[in-house]
């Protein structure tokens, strides 16, 4: 299995060092910069010694972080990190170069603010009376990871991967198989692949200009991917532990819990469109709720190490060379799914959106589902696994959550040979366009 794991992280390496090709100075080997050695070894790490995943991603960083400031002449810090502009216009002006505070600080505050949410729908009381509602035997998990599939198409995916995680627990009797869990992991970001509300990728397309009717046929590939690894996920559930339907007739619904639920996912949602920083709309609510209910601030301490964890690959790959992408085509746009199972899909969105010409509602589906591959390859995944530490071995995880991964390949080929490669023109160059236009025939009206 080990030797399985090597070459997909050869697979995965192959395009990425494609894309860090060496044009400066900064020392490297065999015509690449060496900084992307350093981050594939911190993967190959965190991959190994997956009970010390914390320790080597920071140590990782560390490292990749030293070796920017000793010999690349052309890393600034505070650049990086905070951008061109003060914060303020950032937030104010999207147009501004972003520093990567934003990201981090947002990715950060969902990660723990989400584990209280979890905790807090735990101890609603809702998950034990769910065992009625789903159906017998393995229909029951199947149903269930259509239930996180749809409610991450208009929440955010690690908020949907915390619910359908917290329910699981309840009617599994916590005895939840891993590849039930990759396919938790899965379901939350196949269903917000084609929202623009639904994953940070596709709403940084929504805020950087793409209609959301461009995004929204990546659900052609997300349904039949969906119903393969649910089908193949949800037998795995059943064979190992199959659902509790004993009926418990002294469960009582703690409504204000479920209303504090409510209300952090409804400022999650407002949050997310009118500031782009759904993670305000999290503390808020759970501030709030800690003035009529007692607030799980055990969970948020648990839920910190794998945000550290999170964050600290988020900003390894971040401070990578890959300053472009190679020619929008469906070749390139299907590699980047795999890729992202590694390397961070942020930026790599970013650059897709900078480059543009791509098919961005196949490119949403590739960067937002292709991350479910490792469990470290998306940040419902690694919140997931705050409650399931057992699944934090990637080996384990791609062994017994194989399902993902060949639905992932058949979802792709399924959009492309139904609907086919659409690139749309590059929305941003269109949009200078415009503005000279508008220029030009304001100059030609007389005074």
């Amino acid at each position: 299995m080990k030797k399985i794991l090597l070459i997909f992280l050869f697979l995965i390496a192959l395009p990425a060092a494609i894309f860090a090709q060496n044009i400066s100075g900064v020392p490297s080997i065999g015509g690449f910069r060496l900084e992307f050695y350093l981050f594939a070894l911190t993967l190959v790490g965190v991959a190994v010694f997956h009970k010390h995943t914390l320790k080597v991603a920071v140590t990782g960083l560390t490292v990749i972080f030293a070796f920017k400031l000793i010999f690349d002449g052309n890393f600034h810090v505070l650049e990086h990190f905070f951008g061109q502009n003060s914060m303020l216009d950032q937030i104010i002006d999207k147009e501004h170069r972003q520093g990567e505070w934003s990201i981090l600080l947002n990715l950060f505050g969902l990660l723990v603010g989400f584990a209280v949410l979890a905790k807090h729908f735990e101890e609603s009381g809702v998950p034990d009376y769910l065992p009625r509602w789903l159906p017998n035997d393995w229909k029951g998990p199947f149903v269930l990871l259509i239930m996180v599939f749809v409610i991450s198409s208009f929440l955010d995916n690690i908020a949907a991967a915390m619910i359908g995680g917290t329910i699981a627990l309840v009617v599994f009797q916590r005895k939840v198989h891993i590849g039930y869990i990759a396919a938790i992991v899965a379901a939350s970001n196949a269903g917000g692949s084609g929202s623009v509300v639904g994953d940070t990728t596709t709403t940084m397309m929504w805020i950087d200009g793409v209609a959301p009717g461009d995004v929204i046929h990546a659900y052609v590939a997300a349904i039949p991917a969906l119903l393969f690894f649910s089908f193949y996920a949800s037998f795995q559930q059943d064979k190992m532990q199959r659902i509790l339907k004993d009926e418990k007739n002294d469960v009582k619904i703690d409504y204000i819990k479920l209303l504090i639920v409510g209300l952090i996912l409804a400022l999650t949602i407002t949050t997310n469109v009118f500031f782009d920083f759904p993670a305000l709309g999290v503390w808020i609510a759970i501030l709030i709720g800690t003035m009529i209910r007692k607030t799980p601030w055990g969970e948020a301490k648990t839920a910190i190490g794998g945000s550290f964890f999170l964050l600290s690959l988020v900003t390894a790959a971040s401070l990578m060379p890959v300053e472009e992408l190679p020619a929008a085509s469906w070749q390139s746009a299907f590699s980047l799914g795999f890729i992202s199972a590694v390397f961070d899909n942020i930026p790599l969105t970013k650059l897709a959106l900078e480059q543009g010409g791509y098919d961005w509602g196949m490119l949403a589906y590739a960067v937002g589902f292709g991350g479910s591959m490792i469990w470290f390859g998306s940040s419902s995944g690694v919140a997931i696994t705050n409650k399931f530490p057992e699944a934090r071995s990637v080996v384990t995880w791609l062994r017994k959550g194989w399902h993902v991964m060949v639905a992932y390949i058949l979802g792709f080929m399924f959009l492309l040979f139904t609907v086919g490669w659409h690139p749309h023109a590059p929305h941003k160059q269109k949009h200078i366009e415009q503005q000279k236009e508008k220029m030009m025939l304001k100059d030609s009206i007389p005074s």
